[in-house]
């Protein structure tokens, strides 16, 4: 019972970080669209899911910006984000998943 538990968590983590990166997928669509004037941010709406994906992304990508080196206009750290949950944290869940269920 105890396998299966765990397993489940490890799941669960990894289903977790899989939406994680197509909320910063989504959030990089979104600023795009803002700062060309595609999206009206005076609609109500379009605020509020922008106000959203800030609040959720803003906090893991501030940190990060502290540390890059600055080019320009281009902002790297969704990318940095993106590729240490696809080729780091995904990878370990996916192995503790396994190792807990296989023993």
């Amino acid at each position: 019972m105890n396998g299966v538990f765990v397993y489940d968590l490890w799941r669960l983590l990894l289903t977790v970080t899989r939406l994680y990166e197509f909320v910063i997928i989504i959030y990089c669509v979104f600023s795009m669209l803002y700062a060309f004037g595609v999206l009206d941010t005076r609609n109500r709406f379009v605020w509020q899911v922008g106000r959203f994906l800030n609040a959720i992304v803003e906090p893991v990508l501030t940190p990060l910006r502290n540390v890059l080196p600055s080019f320009g206009n281009v902002d790297l750290s969704p990318l940095v984000i993106l590729l240490v949950l696809q080729y780091l944290v995904e990878p370990f869940f996916a192995h503790q998943m396994m190792r807990s269920f296989f023993g």
